[in-house]
């Protein structure tokens, strides 16, 4: 059975926190599907790279993921308690998807009320909503992956295809992209 993880842009996403998951988890063998959060077609990051989404959340909301994965970027504060995208995140939680959140996302699963007592990382400009993120660069706790930014999103990545198909193959395609951990 094929994995298969969703990936959520929204205007103003930081482009390699969406770009380097979605390419390592393809890579690994990983069915990706990139929507956007306000509809199908080209959605603008951060730094005005624009990517393709060919699904939007509400048309997937109901299929089944093994995780979903949540760029930060400036753009998450227009998306904070976004009725959709936080119903998808409780329900998946309950259901124990993964769920991946990168630099600013973990501000959605607070909105999402799934924060509590869970150990986690983000972007250092939360600090001030998430007080008790970790300065780490990935945080894997419960079904929940969590990361600092930009520069931790290989780190990020190679979290989600452990968790995903094993250390193995993260290994692997580690080994595969160069990648080396000091």
């Amino acid at each position: 059975m094929t994995l298969r993880a969703l990936c959520i842009l929204h205007p103003g996403f930081e482009e390699i926190e969406a770009i380097t998951p979605i390419d390592l988890l393809r890579r690994a063998g990983v069915e990706v599907t990139v929507a956007g959060i306000h509809g199908i077609g080209l959605v603008e990051g951060k730094n005005g790279i624009r990517v393709q989404a060919s699904e939007s959340l509400e048309e997937v909301k109901e299929d089944h993921f093994d995780l979903i994965l949540l760029p930060g970027g400036p753009g998450i504060s227009h998306i904070r308690n976004h009725p959709t995208l936080s119903l998808l995140l409780r329900n998946s939680a309950e259901k124990e998807v993964w769920l991946a959140c990168i630099c600013a996302a973990p501000l959605l699963l607070l909105d999402a009320g799934l924060i509590e007592d869970l150990n986690y990382t983000a972007h250092p400009s939360t600090i001030q909503s998430l007080p008790d993120a970790k300065n780490e660069p990935v945080v894997v706790h419960r079904h929940i992956i969590t990361s600092q930014g930009a520069g931790t999103s290989t780190q990020f990545s190679l979290a989600l295809i452990e968790a995903l198909s094993g250390k193995k193959k993260a290994d692997d395609i580690a080994e595969s992209i160069c990648w080396i951990q000091n």
